[in-house]
């Protein structure tokens, strides 16, 4: 163990940092230098576009520059966690190199969170400033920052993106406060840099944190595997606040030239033009992504042919999907892959298409990961062919939680961290997941705790006991579906279930879309919810069309 400049323990030991540099996966290396060397050679060049924005890496880097002098200005040290709850714009790039620049720990919050969610992250990472839109799909944010500010001692601004003035600093403003000459010392890669909360199944989001060495481990990991050059055109529609989104959204253009197209919210249509526009080459997304871009060729019966390479996860994916694309898009690789927060992509699925068979029927090739196939209550390995717990270990593997009692139950004592997923491995080094030992419901890439959920519910006067599982979706894959059992006397329908969530103010996507009243929820002998019941039972109502 030891104790990053942050204040949080991670699993960093000596022998740890010894290993992974001398076998090459941690290069000591950070963002802001591969940034620096970007920018000398790009100028002049528009390396990001975003609606009708275009920058370049060069003036992306002038912008983090005015952005750390100013934090640093306002009093901001090394090892400090600074927010932003921003959609996929250009501005996110500069704030996430300004905190690599600063020494500063980058920590996205996805949009759709709101008071609930927001504020316990903004109170466990004890961030220092948060960065906002002024509204963004018709919700207001500003309100949200002055409903919660006076519950957050350690914040000391908040700033707001793109809005009019109000009684929050300008992001405009207060790049007015520094100075381009800005220099600082480029922080120790084994420091942690980015902090990402992902919801679990006990409730409250946790805090994955990851230092510069993980996450360029990562990055290295997928330019080697998928050939990724300057000469490249990423797409990005994942939210720069998921894992996905982050690192090929705001990172991956630094470390290789390519040009990143972002998209500030999806649609199949304007995905398409955009491909066509730009010449898009690679894109990775979540399931509804990809199945909502491959009707859309086909509508259109256009073929992409720029398309080189798609990566779909996030979500349970349909491998007739995969077969279907690869089928619709003959120039790209399409292929499912695997990977989560903590431990980005477990898996590369496929880079040629001689090999699409098994990127369509498994989640793809296992690369700079040691992976294990366990027998979950023992722990013992398991053969090839044999379903069991996913545990790995490798340079990308995140450094632990916020809560280190967390980090201590999510790895073993050989250092292999325990996915929670389901699967078994074949052909040598693929892996195909067959469930999720987690109680977490994915729904069109997002990770939702059923715990937030029924936290929730049992605030109402009606419920007696919940219960909240996933029920499939055509397009999401997932949503939530809950499951009541009333107190005596009252009654409750889908419509108050809306309104009370709605008066709790959690995020809309963990709305249940369905609500099924029953007598008594199915238990074990020793009184535990029995989910795997239920799941059954959504997919039955889901099958049924009720």
């Amino acid at each position: 163990m030891r104790k990053d400049i942050s204040g949080w323990n991670t699993r960093l030991t000596d022998e740890m940092v010894e290993r992974y540099t001398r076998e090459g996966g941690w290069k000591n290396a950070t963002l802001a230098e591969s940034a620096i060397e970007r920018a000398k050679r790009h100028r002049g060049r528009v390396d990001v576009e975003e609606g009708h924005r275009k920058s370049g890496f060069f003036e992306l880097l002038a912008t983090a520059k005015r952005l750390a002098d100013a934090l640093a200005k306002m009093g901001l040290k090394p090892g400090d966690v600074i927010s932003f709850q921003l959609p996929n714009w250009t501005e996110t790039m500069s704030i996430n190199l300004a905190a690599c620049l600063g020494g500063y720990i980058c920590n996205p919050i996805v949009p759709i969170y709101r008071d609930a969610e927001v504020h316990f992250i903004l109170r466990d990472a004890r961030s220092k400033v948060l960065f906002i839109p002024e509204s963004f799909r018709n919700f207001d944010y500003i309100a949200m920052a002055r409903r919660l500010r006076p519950q957050l001692p350690d914040l000391i601004d908040v700033v707001v993106l793109r809005g009019a003035e109000h009684e929050y600093r300008a992001f405009d403003e207060m790049l007015a406060c520094g100075a381009e000459t800005y220099n600082t010392a480029i922080p120790d890669a084994n420091s942690v840099k980015l902090l990402l909360y992902t919801s679990g199944t006990t409730g409250n989001p946790k805090g994955v944190l990851h230092s510069h060495n993980t996450l360029m481990a990562e990055l290295a990991a997928v330019v080697g595997y998928w050939n990724v050059s300057q000469d490249d055109v990423i797409l990005m529609p994942s939210p720069v606040t998921h894992i996905t989104g982050y690192l090929y959204g705001l990172e991956l253009g630094f470390v290789t030239g390519a040009k990143v197209v972002l998209m500030e919210r999806w649609d199949a249509g304007e995905a398409v033009d955009l491909v066509q526009q730009h010449g898009v080459t690679l894109s990775i997304g979540a399931t509804p992504f990809l199945a909502e871009l491959v009707t859309e060729t086909e509508r259109r019966q256009v073929t992409l042919p720029s398309m080189r390479l798609f990566g779909c996860g996030g979500a349970p994916v349909a491998p007739e999907l995969i077969r279907r694309a690869n089928t619709l898009l003959p120039n790209c690789v399409v292929s499912r892959i695997f990977g989560s927060s903590e431990a980005p992509t477990v898996t590369l699925g496929v880079n040629s298409r001689d090999e699409q068979d098994f990127g369509a029927a498994t989640d793809g090739r296992i690369v700079n990961h040691e992976v294990r196939i366990i027998e979950a209550a023992t722990g013992a390995p398991l053969p090839e062919g044999a379903e069991g717990e996913i545990v790995t270990r490798g340079p990308e593997v995140m450094l632990g939680y916020t809560d280190w009692a967390e980090t201590l139950k999510a790895f073993d004592s050989d250092g292999y961290f325990h996915t929670g997923d389901s699967g078994y491995r074949s052909h040598g080094d693929f892996i195909t997941i067959s469930g999720r030992i987690k109680d977490l419901i994915i729904r069109g890439g997002e990770n939702l705790s059923p715990k937030d959920i029924e936290d929730a519910l049992h605030l109402h006067p009606a419920v007696r006991d919940v219960a909240v599982v996933g029920m499939p979706h055509d397009r999401l894959g997932e949503t939530p579906c809950a499951f009541v059992e009333l107190m005596t006397g009252h009654s409750l329908d889908l419509a108050e279930v809306t309104r009370f969530l709605e008066s709790a103010r959690i995020a809309r996507q963990k709305f249940p879309e369905k609500v099924v009243i029953v007598d008594e929820l199915p238990r074990t002998a020793s009184g535990k919810i029995r989910k795997q019941i239920l799941r059954s039972q959504a997919k039955e109502i889901f099958a049924g069309g009720e």
